[in-house]
């Protein structure tokens, strides 16, 4: 590393809810995929945590903008500057310029060539040197501590806020896999449709995210773990007038069953198209949850007993794909060939 030029390596988990970004082995940024840009001269003025309070509160203004929508870039400028506003807040190395990145990347396993283009390019153009690109699954997976370079059948299920990714992973390669459209954003929505329905109170994205971390669940009955009822704050959708509304875990299991058996559905289906003895090595290792969604409450119980194979919650399961990126990065060479 010469004064003018040298290198820093960086993680990223690029998530439609969530961006976190390691560097060293050590996860140093955990914000919002959010970006707020002036409305006029379209700079940024704000990202991650900042970003998201003022989402659904600001102005004309000011946009607010998530530029992610189901794992994939919906918005390149506003990504790109986010992208970049959040590797500001990495603590830096010392030098007189700003470093050239090394960086790898956890992208959905169903993306498009298309999809996997802009990504790189956004990343490029926030300053990625070399840019590598890892599949989510497979990147939870090396973070779960799997040896995905193996002989043997593991199966991981990344429930994030855009996809839900299902993988049968085996010597350092997908073998079989589901990525569907359908994960923590889609059961927030669910939440937002079913209190407008059933309780006509009107609820913002941010307040269905708050019942679905407070009381969401996949099964109507959880015994001792069953959470305390959550009051919701809200206007009448005819009158306006303001409303109080206690929800309890059991409604929000039934309002989120359609898009839980939609999970369900495809987890059989890339169990359907897995080899018979790599899916014997699954029936003996079981299944990883992974992701924010892997927290529903009573999920993992469910799958176990409609699947007939057991379901193990990761350590730290939203940490995993940044944790699988960081160490991908960590091992370049190793892990070079599983990479795009």
């Amino acid at each position: 590393m010469g004064l003018f030029s040298f290198t820093q390596e960086i993680a990223v988990d690029l998530g439609t809810a969530n961006t976190i970004i390691s560097t060293e082995g050590k996860i140093v940024v955990d914000e919002p995929s959010v970006v707020a840009l002036d409305g006029s001269s379209g700079k940024m003025i704000a990202v991650g945590e900042q970003a998201k309070l003022w989402y659904e509160k600001s102005d004309s203004s000011i946009k607010v903008i998530r530029p992610l929508k189901d794992g994939v870039i919906a918005d390149f400028n506003a990504c790109e500057q986010m992208i970049r506003g959040l590797i500001k807040k990495c603590p830096r190395k010392h030098g007189l310029f700003s470093p050239s990145l090394r960086m790898v990347i956890g992208v959905p396993s169903g993306s498009t060539e298309v999809e996997l283009r802009a990504v790189r390019d956004s990343a490029e153009h926030a300053g990625g040197r070399d840019v590598y690109l890892i599949f989510e699954p497979m990147a939870a997976a090396i973070g779960i501590g799997i040896d995905v370079t193996q002989p043997e059948g593991n199966m991981v299920v990344d429930i994030g806020g855009g996809t839900t990714e299902i993988a049968v992973i085996s010597l350092g390669g997908i073998v079989s896999n589901n990525s569907i459209k359908m994960a923590g954003d889609e059961l927030t929505s669910d939440i937002q449709e079913y209190m407008s329905r059933q309780h006509n109170v009107k609820v913002s994205e941010r307040m269905a995210e708050r019942i679905k971390i407070n009381v969401g669940a996949a099964l109507t009955e959880l015994g001792e773990d069953a959470p305390d009822d959550y009051v919701v704050h809200g206007p009448n959708r005819i009158t306006a007038l303001p409303m109080e509304v206690p929800v309890c875990y059991q409604e929000v299991a039934h309002c989120l069953e359609k898009s839980v058996a939609k999970i369900e559905t495809a987890i059989l289906s890339a169990l359907e198209h897995t080899p018979p003895e790599l899916y014997a090595d699954i029936v003996h290792n079981g299944i990883y949850l992974a992701g924010g969604g892997a927290l529903l409450r009573g999920l993992d119980k469910r799958l176990t007993d409609k699947i007939n194979i057991p379901f193990h919650i990761a350590e730290d399961p939203l940490h995993c794909v940044a944790k699988g990126t960081a160490n991908a990065l960590k091992n370049v060479e190793k892990y070079k060939f599983m990479m795009r």
